[in-house]
């Protein structure tokens, strides 16, 4: 096993440049300072908006202030994660997310003072030309304006917000920190840590025995606790229920979805789309079983590679030219943002002692992006690039044509730049890859990422909306109800190719997102939008290209999500994307079925 290097030890040219932030961290320290004695500007503000003219400089003071508050803290995060194990950055990030905290809180007096003024009046001084960067925010504000409180009723909702949190915070405190589970058994009698980390890996082994007792293992002691952990997902959701009826929201969903503007239609379009399609779903279990060469295809099958392993190196600098050849079909422009970003050290690219694990982008208004890399020579991790060079490309290309309170974009849209880079490289690799075993390898991951992304998460957002209707119609959320749901939506999802235990039933206490208000079905809509618009791209050219750019990738938070998709070519309030997603899986499917054959597996 190769040493892992120390932070020093990095040659300059893997590492990211965040010279382009701060020149040093001697001019990180006087820029902190500058910014801690603006603290106190907001006075100046408070009771005293009366005027369009006040209103334009309240807001322009605020957004100055947060862009350089936002780039104090994106490069000691930054300085922080590429060595955790440092002291000093440590304490630099610590001190800049304090600032930052101690800002939002200082101006948090606007937006209520906002909503004080007349409506109409408003209207009016959004006609002002000083105000027309912010005219959408405070579109936004108005349209909100029905579901906002008074004073009083607003402090009294702020002050409960540590209690309301409650169930969600036990249930993480008892999940991540609390809950461990017997090692799990492969079949020479070793044994192998099980935890949350390991769950997923242990799973994909090809060693049978491995997976069946790292299964039983885990759901036998989420069994243990049910009946707790039952409680604490009715006590999150009726959280979720009261504060929307303190609102005056039609429901919880209804609620959590008007955050982001997104109609309810769109939840259920995805439901019922996902689920007339349900019978692809089945033949890919049936096609996992066949070729794993089953007799009873068991849940903790569903996981392993359905081909054996295949060795698919992959260095940094040949990952880097698959990328780029894959992306051509963006057109020059885009392909050059990416190039720059290679030759200018946006990427972090090696492991170091400390370093932050995973990977991700990041950066922010008046920033070049960062992407954080921990690269191992394999073909996921050239998928790992290019998924976050998807994300990079789109707020490169929202900071240079928004203001900075337009240019980030809501997580219903973060993962379609994201995903849908990674289906043209997937389109270009099958077509120009020699080797079968290689092209069945990336079908496999295709459609395991199809069947996490979109069937698996819909299942999680059925089963979500599931509960909250029941507490709102008065039922209980008991532990064997509970069971007995998931378990029901497991086996409709699943099909009749796998043979299902008890076990599986109480999966739904292993998931966090569940505490999270309606946030899983985004996963879905993100990589069916994707999809669908990556095959628009493929099929129809350089205008479609020029067109998901232009109206997608450039357009921020200028307007509603639902509205950006829409202009780009993707209308999720219509079953079409996710149709055309499920003909994305089906023709994978069928490929994948077309190499079996060729390769005599």
């Amino acid at each position: 096993m190769a040493k892992v290097i120390t932070r020093d030890e990095q040659q300059t040219e893997n590492t990211w440049d965040l010279t382009t932030i701060f020149e040093s961290d001697e001019a990180f320290e006087q820029k902190y300072k500058a910014l801690g004695e603006r603290l106190g500007e907001e006075e100046k503000f408070k009771g005293s908006i009366d005027s369009a003219d006040s209103l334009a400089e309240a807001l322009e003071t605020e957004r100055e202030i947060d862009i350089e508050v936002s780039k104090l803290y994106v490069y000691a995060h930054l300085k922080h994660d590429q060595d955790t194990s440092d002291d000093t950055y440590s304490a630099m990030e610590s001190k800049a997310r304090t600032l930052a905290v101690k800002f939002s809180t200082a101006w948090s007096f606007l937006v209520p003072e906002i909503m004080n003024i007349d409506e109409s009046e408003l209207k009016s001084w959004m006609e002002d030309g000083r105000l027309s960067e912010f005219a959408f925010d405070l579109e936004k504000l108005n349209a909100k304006r029905a579901h906002v409180l008074s004073d009083k009723e607003e402090k009294l909702m702020a002050q409960a917000g540590e209690v309301l949190s409650g169930p969600s915070s036990t249930y993480g405190m008892f999940n991540n920190a609390d809950l461990e589970f017997p090692d799990a058994v492969d079949s020479e009698g070793n044994e192998h840590t099980l935890t949350q980390g390991t769950y997923i890996d242990l799973l994909k082994s090809p060693d049978r025995e491995l997976r069946r007792s790292a299964y039983e293992n885990l759901y036998a002691k989420y069994g243990d606790f049910k009946n707790t952990l039952s409680q604490t997902l009715q006590g999150v959701v009726n959280t979720h229920v009261f504060q929307a009826q303190a609102r005056g929201y039609d429901s919880a969903r209804h609620h959590a979805l008007s955050n982001n503007f997104i109609p309810e239609k769109v939840y259920d379009q995805l439901v019922e789309t996902v689920n007339r399609n349900l019978h692809l779903m089945h033949r890919y279990t049936e096609l996992r079983k066949r070729l794993l060469g089953l007799d009873e295809l068991r849940m903790y099958d569903v996981y392993v590679p359905m081909v054996g392993d295949i060795d698919f190196e992959m260095s940094y600098e040949e990952a880097k030219e698959w990328m780029l050849k894959s992306l051509e079909p963006m057109g020059e422009e885009y392909v050059g943002i990416i190039r720059e970003g290679l030759e200018n050290r946006w990427v972090d690219i090696y492991e170091n002692k400390g370093k932050r694990s995973g990977a991700y982008s990041s950066g922010t208004y008046g920033t070049n992006p960062f992407i954080l890399m921990n690269w191992q020579d394999n073909v996921n991790n050239l998928f790992t690039l290019t998924h976050e060079f998807g994300h990079s490309v789109h707020s490169y290309y929202s900071r240079q044509n928004q203001p900075s309170n337009l240019s980030g974009y809501s997580i219903f849209v973060a993962e379609v730049a994201s995903n849908f880079n990674e289906a043209l490289l997937a389109d270009y690799m099958f077509k120009n890859l020699e080797d079968n075993r290689k092209k069945l390898y990336l079908l496999n991951e295709q459609l395991e990422g199809f069947k996490g992304s979109v069937f698996r998460q819909t299942m999680f957002a059925e089963f979500e909306h599931k509960i909250h209707s029941m507490k709102e119609a008065g039922e209980p959320l008991t532990a064997g109800g509970l069971n007995e749901i998931y378990g029901e939506l497991n086996r409709k999802y699943f099909g009749d190719a796998v043979e299902y235990d008890d076990y599986i039933d109480v999966e739904w206490a292993r998931i966090p997102h569940f505490y999270m208000n309606y946030y899983v079905y985004q996963y879905s809509t993100g990589y069916a939008a994707a999809a669908s618009l990556s095959k628009q791209v493929l099929e129809e050219g350089s205008e479609t290209a020029e067109r998901y750019v232009r109206e997608f990738l450039k357009k921020g938070s200028s307007d509603y999500p639902i509205e950006v998709l829409k202009n780009a070519g993707v209308d999720m309030t219509t079953s079409e994307p996710v149709e055309n997603a499920m003909k994305v899986f089906e023709s994978q499917l069928d490929q994948f079925e077309v190499l079996l054959e060729e390769t005599g597996l």
